[in-house]
């Protein structure tokens, strides 16, 4: 993967063309699954496709006068720092405040990319054009805010208020619920095999907090490198790595401290009970925060979890004790 600052001016406007040929689509296919509930709003996403369809031709009329007729395929998951959306399949069926999230997270994000490329563009034709989309993306923005304010609520939510919103889930719930489901899941086979090897409690606990602290400096240096933030608007790199290191850690500590407790079957019963209250945590954040329905939230985390703990088990048993 290159970084934003590595691209040349035919490679940025080759992602340009990218991403909008991939907006383009998206906003299609929320016109099409909104266009029986909300046809107002289907309408406004289909004519957003269109101008985004728009913007290609725009974008390809001049890297052809630029650049000549070959354009290098080069899309956002070739380039650090973008936000990796989940796929339209998954969010169906669509509602509109999902829809609307989505469409807001896109469009403040190719703004960002737009406004970092003017800065860099030296010609003319190159900088108007970036100019202009720029400015075109800031006009969506505000058009999602009001489809929400419109359509879903009968109060009328403050901008601030959304924007601050969007920002926490992006800089902290984000990053934290990575680390925490990482700490909690990831631990679970190293404590537990650990556990039934040695029936030694202490020996137990000196594991689980190596694996918990071990796998906090790892998740905190991944998130950290991962993505500057510049285009995401996910904050700064060191304030998100130390929130996932921190969080991958306290998932692990969780239901290894229960085995400062002498009695193996009691701290092992007791660790059980933690993580079964950790899992059970991760699932409601997912269902709050990030538009996941609760039943399936919870069936992926407690499954992964049940599996995770279950190869601790048996590799823990072959050991003796």
């Amino acid at each position: 993967m290159k970084s934003f600052a590595e691209l040349e001016p035919r490679e940025i406007l080759a992602l340009a063309i990218s991403l909008e040929e991939e907006h383009g689509r998206i906003y299609g296919e929320f016109a099409e699954g909104l266009r029986e509930g909300f046809p107002a709003s289907a309408k406004v996403f289909q004519e957003m496709a269109d101008e985004e369809n728009e913007h290609r031709r725009w974008l390809i009329d001049l890297f052809t006068r630029k650049f000549g007729t070959h354009i290098p395929l080069i899309r956002r998951q070739d380039v650090k720092g973008f936000v990796k959306h989940e796929p339209i399949w998954m969010m169906r069926p669509l509602g509109l405040e999902k829809v609307r999230q989505q469409a807001e997270a896109i469009e403040y994000e190719t703004r960002q990319f737009y406004e970092r490329a003017l800065e860099r563009a030296t010609d003319t034709d190159i900088r108007k054009l970036l100019g202009d989309l720029a400015a075109a993306e800031r006009e969506h923005i505000s058009l999602a805010q009001k489809l929400g304010q419109t359509h879903l609520t009968t109060d009328a939510r403050a901008e601030e208020t959304e924007v601050q919103r969007r920002m926490f889930v992006l800089q902290v719930v984000q990053p934290g619920l990575a680390g925490l489901m990482d700490g909690s899941v990831s631990t679970l086979a190293p404590l537990f095999a650990a556990a039934f090897a040695t029936h030694n409690t202490w020996e137990t606990f000196l594991v689980g907090m190596a694996a918990s602290i071990g796998a906090g400096i790892s998740m905190g240096f991944a998130e950290a490198m991962s993505d500057d933030g510049s285009l995401t608007g996910r904050g700064r790199p060191l304030i998100r790595g130390v929130i996932t290191g921190a969080m991958t850690t306290l998932g692990g500590v969780f239901h290894t401290l229960p085995y400062l407790i002498k009695d193996f079957y009691t701290a092992t019963a007791i660790a059980i009970a933690v993580v079964l209250v950790e899992l059970w945590i991760i699932a409601w954040i997912r269902a709050r925060y990030m538009d996941t329905k609760f039943l399936r939230a919870a069936f992926e985390v407690v499954v992964g979890g049940l599996i995770v703990f279950a190869v601790g088990i048996a590799i823990g048993s072959q050991g003796g004790h």
